[in-house]
């Protein structure tokens, strides 16, 4: 079965942010998904460059990837640009954080 950017978004969403316990894509944190034969990349970003969980993130989200059918090379690649804001989280979650 060929891995599809359906089944990669649908993966990234195992991965939470530890503080906010909200997974990756909710917060609106998968800027690009490319998905060529069996390789897969995921480019994301973070609340804030500063993250302390960064590394976990990003091991999560690459074994997440990994994980997809069909797909045999997972990368993930780390963006600051453009800088993720909260207007990235869809309004009914942002909403539901009082932001």
């Amino acid at each position: 079965m060929a891995a599809t950017e359906k089944a990669v978004r649908s993966a990234l969403r195992t991965v939470k942010d530890p503080e906010l316990n909200l997974d990756l894509v909710v917060l609106g944190l998968v800027y690009d998904i490319e998905v060529d034969g069996t390789s897969a990349k995921a480019t994301i970003s973070l609340t804030t460059p500063m993250c302390p969980a960064a590394g976990q993130i990003l091991e999560e989200a690459k074994a997440a990837v990994a994980s997809v059918d069909g797909v045999e090379e997972a990368e993930v690649e780390l963006t600051f640009d453009p800088p993720w804001t909260p207007d990235r989280i869809s309004p009914l979650i942002r909403s539901s954080l009082g932001i």
